[in-house]
């Protein structure tokens, strides 16, 4: 279970401070793939860094229980100067699991070649995305924090990558960020809707998906 008490964000900018949100009180459900919406700019990236830790809130704090990813799909979790072998090999020892079997699987996943012994920093965006993807699928995890990745790549990629996100959900719970409402009915059962620093829990995706359609309707 994931536990959100009381929960700010804010961030300064020229002539002040912008709060992205303030006094998020919510207690995430286990045993839910949850899909998070809400409209660009609302504050899902920044939610979601907050609950894996990556980021801190202004004020309040996630209570997690359970061993929960970093938001795949960005790059917080990797060295620039690193190699893909060595950031996989990084991870295997930090998260406990073997880091021959992790980084075999991690090479035959992402496809990406050769660059797979180069450094981090020399990646396109989509490689990242393919790297980061592989990593946290071979690494059992009881939370995946997903990013959009599921639709980064080719065909090929998409399908297999759907396929390995599908067996994990199986025994495992997920947030997932997405502006593809397919891949959030194809992937979560429950839903979180952020609108103006207020988060709402729908039991059902599709009455989150309505709402958020509504609230973008409304504009």
């Amino acid at each position: 279970m994931i536990q959100l008490q009381n929960l700010c964000k804010t961030f300064d900018i020229p002539g002040g401070k912008h709060t992205v949100f303030k006094d998020l009180t919510l207690d995430l459900p286990p045993g839910r793939s949850l899909g998070l919406l809400g409209r660009n700019g609302a504050g899902k990236s920044t939610l979601m860094q907050i609950i894996a830790g990556t980021m801190q809130p202004t004020a309040g704090h996630v209570i997690r229980r359970g061993k929960i990813s970093w938001p795949i799909g960005g790059a917080n979790s990797f060295h620039p100067d690193m190699t893909g072998l060595q950031n996989t090999r990084f991870l295997a020892r930090c998260y406990g699991v073997d880091t021959d079997s992790l980084a075999a699987f991690v090479e035959e996943f992402a496809q990406i070649g050769t660059h797979f012994n180069m450094p981090w920093r020399t990646y396109s965006a989509g490689m990242k995305s393919r790297l980061s993807f592989g990593v946290a699928m071979g690494i059992p995890f009881d939370t995946y924090l997903i990013d959009e990745v599921t639709g980064a790549g080719d065909k090929s990629f998409r399908e297999r990558s759907q396929t390995v996100f599908k067996a994990r959900m199986a025994q495992a719970d997920a947030i997932m960020i997405s502006h593809n409402m397919s891949d959030m009915r194809n992937f979560c059962n429950s839903g979180l809707v952020l609108h103006n620093g207020v988060l709402e829990f729908f039991d059902d995706i599709e009455t989150a998906i309505a709402r958020h359609e509504e609230l973008m309707r409304l504009g």
